[in-house]
């Protein structure tokens, strides 16, 4: 006990020498905590049949211990669907997004010319910074197939309109997301390798490596705990793909390949006609819990296996 109150005593009186460190990091902690840690409360929503007159509080407690939202998602007719959609595009998307960010970034990292790798890195860049609604307006411009320029091409080759196909939209919206993000997303790459040790590139110059072997053996082991750590981190975020691109490129004929767990929880908390807050949170709740269990697994097996897990 007298241990604990000297060490308080000591914290006390150090705090009090250094208040305006406190002070600095009190700001981004009392926003965290408004943003990330208070709007938690309403989990509870998950556990009731919400009513808006009588609050989260007042309103009664759901059917089978609480549980009766989740097991209404569970036994939705479209559940399945929506699972195995979601799961198609977030696999699919880190399948293509991670290996074509290294990609980049190992060609920028052994551009010669400076000026050619400032102009590509801007040129990659750029989409990023484009606004989810603008992104889809463009796509929809390209894919159209009366004025669109790789649209009308196909539909006059194949016969099949890209933007209304249910089988090419996890394409479409994979590989325009690689458009969009992969300059962004290989900057924490390009900066892993320019931490690589130069003199175990000399060295492997010396023993007569080519560039290929010396990107085998020197680049991708010293970037491999950053791909690591940036997958388990994806997992994380399986089941929960922002809705926004997918609702702007959903349209009726491609429904049943775009209908993923985020639109149909938006479809049923705001734009249904009689909102059920309750079910949607239940969903999200769903989602939250699936990606901390995958955070976990993978983040076990990476350390199993490679040593770089990062909990």
């Amino acid at each position: 006990m007298k241990n604990t109150e000297s060490s308080l005593k000591r914290f006390g009186q150090y705090a009090l020498r250094h208040w305006q460190l406190y002070l600095m990091v009190s700001l981004p902690v009392i926003v965290l905590f408004i943003f990330a840690y208070a709007p938690m409360y309403g989990v509870i929503l998950a556990f009731k049949n919400y009513q808006v007159s009588k609050g989260i509080w007042g309103s009664p407690w759901a059917e089978n211990c609480g549980m009766n939202n989740f097991i209404r998602f569970f036994n939705n007719y479209n559940f399945k669907e929506c699972l195995g959609n979601t799961l198609i595009l977030s696999f699919y998307s880190m399948l293509v997004s991670i290996p074509t960010a290294i990609l980049l970034a190992l060609s920028l990292n052994y551009a010669k010319n400076l000026r050619f790798r400032k102009t590509v890195q801007m040129v990659s860049y750029c989409p990023y910074f484009i606004s989810t609604v603008v992104f889809v307006g463009i796509i929809n411009l390209l894919m159209d197939t009366r004025i669109g320029v790789i649209g009308k091409f196909v539909y006059e080759k194949f016969g099949v309109s890209v933007l209304g196909s249910a089988g090419l939209f996890p394409s479409l919206y994979v590989w325009s997301g690689v458009w969009q993000g992969v300059g962004f997303g290989s900057i924490i790459y390009i900066a892993a390798l320019a931490g690589v040790d130069m003199e175990q590139h000399e060295a492997a110059i010396i023993d007569g490596a080519t560039l290929l072997q010396r990107i085998k053996y020197v680049d991708i082991p010293a970037i491999l705990p950053t791909v690591v750590i940036m997958l388990i981190l994806n997992m994380g975020s399986v089941l929960n793909i922002g809705y926004e691109k997918v609702l702007a490129m959903q349209n009726q004929n491609n429904v049943s390949a775009s209908e993923v767990i985020t639109t149909y929880a938006y479809k049923v908390s705001l734009v249904s006609t009689f909102p059920d807050y309750s079910y949607s949170t239940a969903i999200g709740l769903f989602q939250s819990l699936i990606g901390l269990v995958l955070i976990l697994v993978t983040n076990k097996i990476a350390d199993k296996l490679t040593g770089n897990g990062f909990l």
